[in-house]
């Protein structure tokens, strides 16, 4: 830019700012490179903040039994909450909703002889973030695995065995919650 003067008709002289051409046309021209991926908005975004987490269990229950599903219904909810603290406000109105619909569980069959080896049982869900108003913000795939080791008590006792083979389960379909909703 360059300043010159310029003379009024009482003969005073007055500052003008007057700006070339070029320099107009150039200045503008470097909001044209600029890809847009580079420019940053002023405010990083907020983390997203869940004010509710649920559990629907109704595909489950119809493959796997009441008892499963009931166990999952009971034990999911706590340790979502638990690995989620962080990002938890439920007094926020705006706060969105974690829906954790689990659709399988599969409990691994160990081998046949005594001591040789575990099973891997696996779990397999969608987890759906919902905004203040039902909106579906994602869906997000997730599977989770856990390491069952079978001892003699399981044979007498295969309830508690397969209870806390799902519990393991919920455990461990909770803590790759986070790292899948990139949070």
């Amino acid at each position: 830019m360059r300043s010159a003067s310029a003379s009024t008709k009482r003969g005073e002289t007055v500052s003008v700012i007057s700006v070339t051409r070029r320099a107009a046309l150039s200045s503008l021209g470097v909001f044209a490179i600029i890809p847009p991926g580079l420019v940053r908005p002023a405010r990083a975004q907020k983390a997203v903040r869940f004010r509710d987490i649920r559990v629907d269990v109704w595909r489950l229950r119809a493959g796997a039994g009441d008892a499963t599903a009931d166990w999952i219904e009971e034990e999911l909810p706590k340790d979502l909450a638990q690995v989620l603290t962080p990002y938890m406000a439920p007094a926020e109105r705006n706060g969105a909703t974690l829906l954790a619909r689990i659709e399988t569980i599969d409990l691994g069959s160990s081998g046949g002889a005594r001591g040789t080896g575990g099973a891997t049982d696996s779990m397999e869900g969608v987890l759906i973030v919902s905004g203040p108003r039902g909106v579906i913000a994602a869906e997000t795939p997730l599977r989770a695995t856990a390491s069952y080791e079978a001892s003699a008590v399981d044979q007498s006792l295969f309830e508690e065995a397969y209870h806390r083979r799902v519990i393991a389960l919920a455990e461990a379909f909770a803590g790759w919650a986070p790292r899948q909703l990139g949070i």
